[in-house]
């Protein structure tokens, strides 16, 4: 039987651009033009000639190029910025989605297989955005006996926590974080305790069999891995006596703490596989024995919202392993090149964007802040940067570490089997927190020989 083709009509297509076409102006017009006026009310405005600009004017700068640079650069500053774009959840979404299409064709690779190839000139780039529409556009299912309420909140929940992770980890210097905590540290333990909550409360409320058993198994898992996690980073807090992430990071201008602490490291790291319920510790969403585990009865953006959490809180783990063991943001500056030659002479450098100048020491020394229009006396091996410099060369340093971290949390999937439950709690309760004593006794040691810590050699 053949199928006829439809003909090409073009009153049709043109009916269907109009329609587009005016949908799109109704919406930007009744929901895109309030939302802007509501944000530039709750934006901290700039100062333009010696007058705080209103949220009236603004609105007004937006639609003439030559004036908006002033609100741009106050957007980029503003809290909401930090939240939704960088360094919050936009930033995080942005390195989850890539993460996601990386571990779908390194798998490919390593089993000899195809992979997402169709969607897509280029390895199948596109076949990630298929995937999101599908997800969307799928139709959510219900179990009929689950508890609505609790099913329902349960990813939303997931992902709220997820977000709130990753709100705690300084990506860049400069304040660049959503909430910089004195106890960032004990706050990202408290934020951490949630996660098997909730995976118990959405595997009991799916009412069904499979999730509930693997909620229980999460649950086991989760706990006993738990505190080897705290106690693996206790050391790299007594050689620091800090429990602010940022400091942790300017702590390690000459070395990481991955030097000194490799068990410490290493502990960490396992818990952090445990944690997110990757291969070889996946008991919990093990696919050849209890379907898809506690994601079981989830469907459609149920489903999507899981796993897009799940990411986040992948990509939280690998940053927070970098910010405390490599040295976070740290490394050579080296973008926009300074012409040093012309700084020996005491030649001014030029002020970007109007940022204040910092003054970089050799590295091991600290940062002081200067004043933007005046120029910092010039000593002898001192070398002046922009606070731009800084930041462009601190998230390249950052998302570099962030990646070679995801790499290798990727890797186990493809290479090794899954464990049993007894194996895996013997794991985390005996070996990795004997471990994680013997990494604490060794920060001990170091502090009071003189080596590392407050008064200390290095």
């Amino acid at each position: 039987m053949s199928v006829i083709a439809p003909k090409f009509r073009l009153g049709y297509f043109l009916k269907g651009i109009f329609d587009n076409a005016f949908w799109i102006l109704t919406i930007v017009t009744l929901a895109g033009i309030p939302a802007i006026q509501i944000v530039l009310f709750y934006m901290d405005l700039p100062v333009i000639d010696g007058e705080l600009l209103t949220a009236f004017l603004a609105f007004t700068w937006l639609f003439n190029p030559t004036m908006q640079i002033p609100l741009i650069k106050a957007l980029i500053y503003s809290d909401l910025f930090r939240i939704v774009a960088f360094p919050g959840f936009g930033f995080a979404a942005l390195i989850a989605a890539g993460t996601i299409f990386v571990e779908r064709k390194m798998l490919a690779k390593l089993q000899l297989r195809v992979g997402p190839f169709y969607c897509g000139k280029v390895e199948g780039i596109l076949q990630l955005a298929g995937d999101g529409l599908k997800l969307i556009s799928k139709e959510i299912i219900i179990p009929a006996k689950a508890d609505k309420p609790l099913f329902w909140a349960a990813p939303v929940l997931f992902v709220g926590t997820a977000a709130a992770f990753v709100a705690l980890i300084p990506v860049a210097p400069g304040g660049w974080v959503v909430a910089d905590l004195d106890v960032g540290l004990l706050a990202v333990f408290a934020v951490i305790g949630f996660f098997p909550i909730i995976t118990i409360l959405s595997a009991w409320s799916a009412n069904s069999k499979f999730p509930f058993i693997g909620g229980i198994r999460a649950l086991h898992q989760m706990v006993s891995f738990e505190i080897p996690l705290i106690l693996s980073l206790l050391g790299v807090v007594i050689l620091t006596g800090t429990l602010n992430l940022s400091e942790i990071v300017e702590s390690q201008s000459s070395f990481p703490w991955i030097i000194f602490m490799p068990i410490g490291a290493i502990v960490f790291f396992t818990t952090m596989l445990a944690e997110l319920e990757r291969i070889p510790f996946d008991l919990p969403e093990a696919e050849s024995e209890i379907v898809a585990g506690w994601l079981t009865e989830f469907s459609g953006m149920m489903y999507g919202l899981v796993q897009l959490g799940s990411y986040l809180k992948l990509y939280a783990f690998a940053a927070l392993f970098v910010i405390i063991f490599l040295g976070g943001w740290t490394g050579p500056v080296f973008w926009p090149p300074l012409d040093t030659e012309l700084i020996t002479k005491g030649t001014p450098i030029p002020n970007y964007a109007g940022d204040p100048v910092l003054t970089v020491f050799a590295p091991g020394l600290p940062i002081f802040d200067a004043d933007p229009n005046e120029w910092v006396k010039q000593q002898q091996g001192e070398l002046q940067y922009t606070s731009g410099q800084l930041l462009i060369s601190g998230v390249f340093w950052f998302v570099l570490k962030t990646v070679g971290v995801i790499f290798f949390i990727l890797l186990p999937r493809g290479v090794f089997p899954r464990i049993r439950l007894d194996m895996l709690l013997h794991i985390g309760w005996y070996k990795l927190i004997g471990l994680s004593f013997v990494n604490i006794f060794i920060a001990l040691g170091l502090v009071y020989a003189g080596v590392l810590g407050p008064g200390g050699i290095l």
